[in-house]
């Protein structure tokens, strides 16, 4: 049986007229992995997913899901591989948080085709995973910044992909929202075998619940691998320009990373 897989080869990306933004990008996502897309800002990573959920035209390279080129796939076959969950998201809109949710069932339905038994069984589940089936008749626009992105991530399990993936989905939340996200997360891959590709800045939570680690800088990969190996001091110097203390919680998976303040 064939390994199934993410697959980016050679991938090079420039807008036009302008310098490369990607280069020469190769890297493998196995299903059932948990990935996190890290570095500084402006180091390629958006443009580097919007490749793969092909927002944007793949130009130079190619990317294979499950050994068949991503271009061979139609918008909908994409859509019932992958989720994402977005950065920003800007619905001021009085859908509730039912019918949000259910718009991820949207690449199974024929047109005005009403929810079926298992579109709702898939949308409870969602709901119930990420915690917001108490939510559900609320106003989305309403919503606090952590009770949005829960429903986002709801959605996206309710599209019932084996990709999910994630453009910064911690960054605007508190601690605690981030930590109760980064549980689902690990629940969903550990529990369901999604592969999570979730682009993050936090050092710390990334090592506590990423299995791998993509850490890009000017556009290209530096580092890829298990989190000990890529997350070192001399790694995260070349890619942040500055020194980091980098320190293992005893018995733990989970390491914290200080920088250096001159």
């Amino acid at each position: 049986m064939k390994d199934k897989t993410l697959s980016v080869n050679n991938l090079c990306w420039k807008p036009d007229n302008e310098n490369y933004i990607l280069n020469n990008i190769s890297e493998d996502f196995h299903e059932g992995g948990f990935y996190g897309i890290l570095g500084p800002n402006g180091s390629g990573k958006t443009s580097f997913i919007r490749h793969i959920l092909r927002f944007l035209e793949i130009k130079e390279g190619s990317i294979c899901l499950d050994n068949r080129n991503i271009n061979k796939y139609s918008r909908q076959e994409i859509a019932t591989n992958i989720s994402f969950v977005p950065q920003n998201v800007n619905m001021d809109v009085n859908f509730t948080v039912y019918d949000i949710i259910s718009m991820g069932r949207t690449p199974y339905q024929k047109r005005f085709q009403d929810l079926s038994k298992r579109d709702r069984e898939l949308i409870d589940h969602a709901m119930e995973v990420t915690n917001c089936t108490y939510l559900k008749d609320k106003v989305f626009s309403y919503l606090s910044g952590g009770e949005a992105q829960r429903v986002l991530v709801a959605r996206a399990i309710a599209q019932d992909t084996k990709y999910l993936i994630l453009d910064e989905p911690i960054s605007h939340l508190d601690i605690r929202y981030q930590v109760e996200l980064m549980e689902t997360l690990k629940k969903l891959n550990e529990e369901e075998n999604k592969t999570i590709i979730a682009i993050l800045h936090d050092l710390s939570l990334s090592s506590a619940y990423c299995r791998k680690i993509v850490l890009m800088k000017d556009g290209s990969v530096y580092a890829n691998g298990f989190v000990e190996d890529v997350l070192t001091k001399e790694n995260l110097k070349a890619v942040y320009e500055m020194d980091f203390e980098i320190h293992k919680v005893e018995n733990k998976k989970q390491m914290f990373f200080m920088p250096v303040i001159l």
